[in-house]
């Protein structure tokens, strides 16, 4: 093990190395600090060595009256989650070019079957479910395509062949997730985000989010300024489209914040030239043309470098009162800061005027002794009011349920 840990370590500052030869080289900025190489690597590569899921889950704290458990393990890369029509669970791993279907058969809360749905794709990230009436649509979010395959769910089996409905997607540069959902009026959503840490885009749907028809058509771009909204979610109360975005990196260690945003069509949400509520970027925020009169301040500010990610509002109605207004944040944890912050999740509430505050609802992926066992992806929640929990640094899926 000491062997591994070493190579890990070493591999590790190569790509460091390298990665950050290559920031230097093309702006000029300072050394970022490192809190954990480990991380580092992990976020480079998708690869980590983290403790076993049954440490994982004896060592992670949730709120009284919450139950948590491991509903799956040894899923590489777990990213983003969609309940199937059956109850079953999709998660996708990008590393692998794979989206597993798994499946509790007896109903005890941990999956006994996991298999593989669809793979051979390019780091498939975002997925979600669509009926046309004629058939059930499977949808998911390539770095360069959006495609489609149809699905027969009472036997887990794909039916026909996998289709491209949007190709072209840039993929070049950083921030390679694609996320779609599909949203109330039908349409399909789809985030994009940057190529750079802070840089004026050459492709106008870089750090936006985008919108389509389920058959691919008239694709257009919804909101712009967004660097890397990884998750995104309508409140079940009225509507109104909320997005996390990731602040960009290099201003230290508490700045600029990470967002929440609301998302209004052709909204501007201030990437490159405005940083969290209307302060001018250092580099980029002089700009005459850089829209600051326009820009729309978060909704919501969470800490520097938190990097929030999935994004869920809570239906289910065993849920306690105050879980009724409530939305649950990944927030996946710095890589970049002097020492390491977020590795949690936070429950958002809104009040009857719309403020927002936050608690903490699963903690301890961070140990007090700085080691880190675990990066919160995204959020789901099933028929049976159960909560999952993605973690692409574990490969597990954790189950929360309310008793």
């Amino acid at each position: 093990m000491a062997k591994l840990s070493a190579w890990t370590k070493r591999v590790a500052l190569i790509l460091l190395s390298l990665t950050l030869a290559l920031i230097l080289a093309t702006t000029f900025v300072p050394w970022p600090k490192i809190s954990s190489y480990q991380v580092l690597f992990n976020s480079l590569t998708g690869i980590g060595s983290p403790p076993s899921a049954q440490t994982t889950k004896h060592t992670l704290v949730v709120p009284p009256g919450f139950e948590l458990s491991i509903f799956a393990d040894h899923i590489p890369n777990a990213r983003l989650l969609k309940i199937a029509p059956t109850g079953q669970l999709l998660v996708s791993s990008p590393r692998t070019g794979t989206i597993y279907l798994l499946t509790d058969h007896n109903h005890d809360g941990k999956a006994e079957n996991i298999t593989q749905l669809i793979g051979g794709l390019q780091r498939p990230h975002g997925i979600d479910l669509y009926n046309d009436g004629r058939n059930s649509w499977l949808y998911i979010a390539e770095t360069h395509a959006i495609g489609r395959i149809a699905i027969d769910w009472h036997t887990g089996k794909t039916l026909g062949d996998y289709e491209s409905i949007m190709t072209g997607l840039p993929d070049d540069g950083g921030h390679w997730t694609r996320t779609i959902q599909f949203g109330p009026d039908n349409w399909l959503y789809l985030t994009i985000g940057s190529s750079c840490n802070v840089c004026l885009e050459a492709d106008v749907r870089r750090a936006t989010m985008m919108r389509l028809r389920p058959d691919g058509s008239d694709s257009q771009i919804y909101a712009t300024g967004l660097r890397n909204s990884v998750g995104f979610d309508w409140a079940p109360w009225n509507n109104a489209l909320y997005a996390t975005d990731n602040g960009r990196d290099l201003l230290g260690d508490n700045y600029p914040p990470c967002e929440l945003n609301q998302i209004t069509a052709g909204g501007f949400y201030g990437w490159p030239q405005i940083n969290g509520f209307g302060e001018q970027d250092p580099d980029y925020g002089k700009d005459p043309d850089a829209l600051l009169k326009t820009s729309i301040s978060p909704s919501f500010g969470f800490r520097a470098h938190n990097a929030p990610l999935g994004i869920h509002f809570l239906r289910h109605p065993s849920l306690p009162d105050n879980y009724q207004r409530t939305a649950l944040v990944a927030l996946h944890g710095s890589w970049n800061r002097s020492e390491p912050d977020g590795y949690k999740v936070v429950a958002l509430r809104w009040d009857g005027t719309g403020e927002i505050t936050s608690e903490d609802f699963i903690t301890h992926f961070l140990q007090p002794n700085g080691q880190i066992i675990g990066r919160p992806v995204d959020i789901e929640e099933g028929p049976d009011g159960s909560i999952y929990i993605s973690d692409d640094y574990a490969g597990v899926i954790y189950r929360v349920l309310y008793k």
